[in-house]
């Protein structure tokens, strides 16, 4: 069975990277509880070639701000959907993710955030 996986891209604040990166690891373990085969984050650091749109400009990144990619990858999309339903309702994700999008101070903004779920396509 191919792998599916969900990517995603979205900024988060330099000054909160790490309360975020302790609430992210917590919330990719819900996810492999879920189905998920693996949960990887990384941060943008060459986010710049001649000739191609930017991610940085494309996505509106402030200077204060550090661009997150990342993808979970699932044995497949049935699974995945199943994940999807799952995990939102899962009581623990509540009390995680309340930090980041308190009113007073925004860690986490979904409206910033590129999201899409992709099949394989080439597995070399």
């Amino acid at each position: 069975m191919p792998n599916y996986i969900d990517g995603f891209v979205f900024p988060i604040p330099k000054a909160h990277l790490e309360e975020y990166k302790t609430i992210a690891e917590k919330v990719a373990e819900i996810w492999k509880e879920y189905g998920a085969l693996a949960y990887l984050e990384f941060l943008g650091d060459d986010l710049q070639a001649e000739g191609t749109a930017s991610f940085i400009k494309t996505m509106e990144v402030k200077e204060n701000e550090q661009l997150i990619f990342g993808w979970v990858v699932f044995p497949s999309k049935e699974i995945r959907d199943e994940a999807n339903k799952k995990v939102p309702q899962d009581p623990r994700m509540e009390t995680l993710v309340k930090p980041l999008i308190d009113p007073e101070k925004i860690i986490f903004d979904a409206n910033r955030m590129l999201y899409g779920g992709f099949r394989s396509f080439i597995e070399v």
